[in-house]
């Protein structure tokens, strides 16, 4: 099946998943809707966790302390305050926004294991002091928070309310698919590999995080309007830290990568909660709460088994879906292209030291526009270091860099990018789940203006169309171009470093430097890579290449920079750089390397 076809099945079948869900509160039984309210409320906070935990990689255990932040806020206002229940529902996201943003700004530069912590943290302070607090009326909770009315009908039943509810969910997971398939949503998802991805094109890893963390808190506070108007008593039980761990259950079983596997998991472990609770004590012939056990090792056995959760595996019958239909495009504008063999990048006696190391040891040399400059030297030698200083990866101890004629030397790396830095890595860093059009499309994140509001809100189609047709144009020039739709996580190493290329490109860059590019390929791979090079340089793009390969950087770059011990060695046009004894002893060994045709 092509993805041609593919489109009108999953159209049919998100038809027929709204008629069921738009049928189901009409035909069951009360009870089961009141199950199916819960569902959806669960689900709307799972939406959030999904983006944060399984789209940017940040694991949180408190989200239902975010969840009862908005729930308190509602029944304050409308129990004390007389707040109509609709104007609390602003009030409950803005609180439970800026409770999430002070935690944020607080907790989200932790790494590893110590945000998980924090998280912990946080969540049982949060339910402690909802406890605690008799404005909030502690562990006996609030009673009488009013229902809420549309048109002048209550909703107290659970039948009206699970429109209410299913229309909260619908909205929250429609908005998060918008955000996921925008420029913001690339970037984040370029933020579970590390934020170096993120920030080399042009983004702000934390800015980007604590975004995130508003967001996915905001949906938390959004279940928790939903709750308190749904049952109308508040207590802190629902908000605590063992609460917080089912939520992510939910996520983890789902598919915590997927939008609707969000969905589909708290599908499952709210029904199965439900009826472990009743069939348990009855089986085992005691009181108790079983169902944490069975919980577990469900999680044990989906990390095991399906470490992706089960939406996957139900992705998996169907085939890819074709891109969404967009706007005809205005072309992106561009970069003016700098004067040939005018001075374009200037490294001035630079030095980088991690403290008593010196990897980098005043370095000095010019780049000069429309040519390709090698910067070669044995392992350890600093080239990769001085890259990493080149593209504000980390800051210069000493020395300048000048780019354009401008002092870059103290710019981060989003900000060295947007002055007109293109780049690769030296380890492939792409996003196998998604196509090569979308990897490309990363490259552009800098050209474009939409951030997660317009995302969310599906306002950016103009400039994603724009994006698309650039990264197409960018893919067809490098000879990618036919397979834009096939998973970038499928293609062979050679391939994939080809699609940096082009992901790089998308930039519009008038420097494109390259990490090492040549590791790892074949013969023939190295071969396509010389010829991509050389026609890049006849389009008027200036190349910096750090490279290994001398059988490949003689017969293509026109100067070399030689480096080794943190110094530089020698620099000139590859002949002059063969016939140096230094770097013949250094490097090249006793016979000068000539170039090959293969690689030339």
């Amino acid at each position: 099946m092509t993805a041609r076809t593919a489109l009108p099945l999953r159209t049919l079948l998100t038809a027929l998943a709204v008629l069921v869900a738009l049928v189901l509160p009409l035909v069951l039984p009360e009870f089961q809707v009141t199950l199916l309210v819960n569902i959806l409320i669960a689900g709307t906070l799972v939406t959030g966790l999904v983006l944060l935990t399984g789209v940017v990689g940040l694991t949180s255990f408190g989200h239902a302390a975010f969840m009862g932040v908005g729930a308190y806020t509602t029944a304050l206002l409308t129990t004390q305050a007389g707040w109509s229940p609709w104007l609390s529902l602003p009030a409950a996201l803005v609180v439970t926004a800026l409770t999430a943003l002070v935690l944020g700004l607080v907790t989200l530069r932790m790494q590893g294991h110590y945000l998980p912590l924090a998280t912990i943290a946080w969540g049982i302070s949060l339910y402690f002091v909802f406890g605690n607090t008799p404005a909030l009326g502690g562990n006996t909770g609030l009673t009488d928070i009013p229902a809420l009315s549309v048109l002048g009908t209550r909703l107290t039943s659970p039948r009206a309310f699970a429109y209410l509810a299913l229309l909260c969910l619908g909205l929250s997971a429609l908005g998060a698919q918008f955000l996921l398939s925008s420029r913001t949503g690339r970037a984040l998802r370029a933020l579970r590999t590390g934020p170096l991805v993120a920030e080399a094109f042009g983004a702000s890893p934390f800015a980007l995080r604590v975004q995130v963390f508003v967001l996915s808190a905001g949906l938390a506070g959004l279940a928790g309007w939903l709750y308190a108007h749904n049952q109308r008593f508040l207590n802190p039980t629902p908000f605590g830290l063992q609460a917080g761990i089912e939520y992510l259950f939910m996520a983890v079983v789902g598919g915590v990568g997927h939008v609707w596997g969000g969905v589909l998991g708290a599908g499952l472990i709210t029904s199965l909660r439900e009826w472990l609770r009743g069939t348990l004590p009855a089986l085992l012939g005691q009181q108790g709460s079983f169902e944490i056990v069975v919980f577990g090792a469900l999680v044990i056995l989906t990390l095991q088994f399906a470490r992706r959760g089960l939406w996957p595996l139900a992705e998996r019958l169907l085939s890819p879906a074709a891109p969404a239909r967009l706007p005809s495009p205005t072309p992106l504008p561009r970069r003016a292209v700098p004067t040939p063999g005018a001075p374009l990048l200037e490294v001035q006696a630079v030095s980088k030291h991690f403290g008593g190391l010196r990897a980098v040891q005043e370095v000095s040399f010019q780049l000069h526009a429309g040519e390709i400059l090698g910067l070669i030297g044995p392992n350890g030698a600093g080239k990769s270091t001085l890259f990493n200083v080149i593209t504000g990866v980390n800051p210069a101890s000493s020395g300048r860099v000048q780019y354009a004629g401008n002092d870059i030397t103290r710019l981060g790396a989003a900000q060295v990018h947007r002055r007109g830095l293109g780049r690769t890595f030296q380890h492939v860093k792409l996003l196998p789940e998604l196509s090569l059009l979308d990897n490309a499309m990363m490259g552009g994140y800098a050209r474009g203006r939409a951030g997660l509001l317009r995302s969310l809100l599906h306002l950016e189609r103009h400039e994603e169309a724009a994006l698309r047709a650039e990264a197409q144009a960018q893919l067809d020039r490098v000879g990618l171009g036919a397979q834009a739709l096939t998973l970038a996580g499928s293609l062979p190493l050679g391939q994939q470093r080809i699609l940096e290329v082009a992901r790089a490109l998308v930039a519009d860059p008038t420097l494109l430097l390259l990490d090492e590019p040549a590791a790892g390929l074949r013969y023939g791979e190295k071969a396509d890579l010389a010829a991509l090079l050389r026609r890049l340089r006849g389009e008027g793009l200036t190349v910096l290449i750090v490279e290994h390969d001398m059988e490949l950087v003689m017969g293509l770059v026109d100067r070399l920079v030689v480096m080794a011990g943190g110094e530089k060695l020698a620099e000139g046009t590859p002949e002059e750089v063969r016939r140096d004894p230094q770097v013949r002893e250094a490097y090249l060994g006793a016979d000068p390397v000539a170039p090959t045709g293969g690689a030339a």
